[in-house]
């Protein structure tokens, strides 16, 4: 199975917290968008490599307690193990799309706000179980 989508612009429309586009066997394709103040939530993936492109908005990068801005055009690699976190601290959202290397969601999950994701035991478990 594969996918074709204008990123740019789906990453631009997205009004979720967390949309999961795409997942194949090895990736995961996911567009985020974090309001003013908001923040992804600290987390470190234990098998996971994570891309995360940043379309738009102003914030900063927490890699393993070291601090960097971000700006539209950026773009961080998280490697497996890496304690991370991204937060807003602009005055518009945040929009990003992120890849996962291994998939990290349950396949076509939407999280309207940070609260809905946090709340998805399920979805939490899922990328606790990635070999």
């Amino acid at each position: 199975m594969s996918f074709h989508a204008d990123i740019l612009q789906a990453t631009k429309e997205n009004l979720n917290f967390r949309t999961v586009l795409f997942t194949g066997e090895k990736s995961q394709l996911v567009v985020m968008s974090i309001p003013p103040g908001g923040e992804i939530g600290e987390e470190t993936h234990e098998h996971v490599e994570q891309t995360l492109f940043f379309l738009s908005g102003t914030g900063k990068a927490m890699l393993d307690d070291v601090e960097n801005a971000i700006h539209s055009g950026d773009v961080a690699v998280v490697t497996p193990g890496t304690k991370h976190n991204f937060i807003n601290t602009g005055r518009e959202p945040l929009k990003i799309y992120t890849v996962y290397s291994p998939p990290n969601h349950i396949d076509g999950r939407i999280h309207a706000t940070k609260a809905d994701a946090d709340a998805d035991n399920e979805d939490e478990e899922f990328g606790h179980k990635v070999p």
